[in-house]
């Protein structure tokens, strides 16, 4: 199993990884991971839906899933993240910010999701990310390229350089018709919001439905011009 590998190694086997996996099934390449990594890999989850963990753990029991309590999820998102807890064969791991809502509040006044949303983002999401994923040399994420523009061309196994990490996005060449399909046929867990009309879930500030005929992912930060958190940049 691969530990600590350089920059070189690492990149190296997730350039020959992704040119034989490429177009393998995802368990397939959840079950690749698991093989290569052993426990230095984690499954990146947001609890907005949790048809890649049920996956994962179908692929690679007791594998651990990284879930960030921004402290402002919605309910729905955490009761999820529950009974995912309980019910698949995973050990879900919930990292939270430095600083409690109410501690951001008293440094950068409240409401910093409206004012810079970018900032809060940072604080509450990536550098909590960078601290769960210490431990790790790769990590999964439920990333695919029919979500956004900025990630149309996410290869399924990739050189994370910032964290210098594999990436492995199993579900990147899936459909939004092969997520429901998955979804149905396994009977998975689904986040309560999906039945309300959300379509994309984050953050209860920054999350809204969309409108009939918007994008998808139009409810998040919407009128603000931001895309992504930072996760994934």
């Amino acid at each position: 199993m691969t530990s600590h590998l350089s920059e070189t190694g690492l990149r190296a086997l997730a350039e020959e990884a992704d040119a034989l996996l490429r177009d393998a099934p995802a368990a397939a390449v959840v079950r690749w991971a698991r093989g290569t990594f052993g426990a230095r890999v984690v499954v990146a989850s947001s609890m907005a839906d949790t048809h890649l963990v049920h996956m994962a753990q179908a692929a690679a029991p007791g594998i651990d899933v990284l879930f960030l309590d921004t402290g402002y999820h919605f309910p729905e998102t955490i009761g999820t993240r529950d009974a995912v807890s309980a019910a698949y064969d995973v050990s879900v791991l919930t990292i939270t910010p430095l600083r409690t809502v109410a501690e951001q509040d008293a440094q950068h006044g409240p409401q910093l999701h409206d004012r810079d949303p970018d900032l809060c983002c940072a604080l509450r999401k990536v550098e909590p990310l960078e601290r769960g994923l210490l431990p790790y040399d790769a990590w999964i994420t439920g990333m695919r390229r029919e979500d956004a523009p900025t990630r149309a061309d996410i290869p399924v196994i990739g050189y994370d350089a910032k964290r210098n990490m594999v990436k492995i996005s199993p579900l990147a060449t899936w459909t939004q018709d092969d997520v429901d399909d998955y979804i149905r046929d396994n009977n998975v867990l689904i986040n309560p919001l999906y039945l309300d009309g959300y379509t994309s879930i984050g953050c209860a500030p920054c999350t809204r439905r969309p409108l009939p005929g918007e994008d998808p992912r139009a409810g998040r930060w919407a009128g603000l011009g931001k895309t992504e958190c930072g996760l994934h940049t």
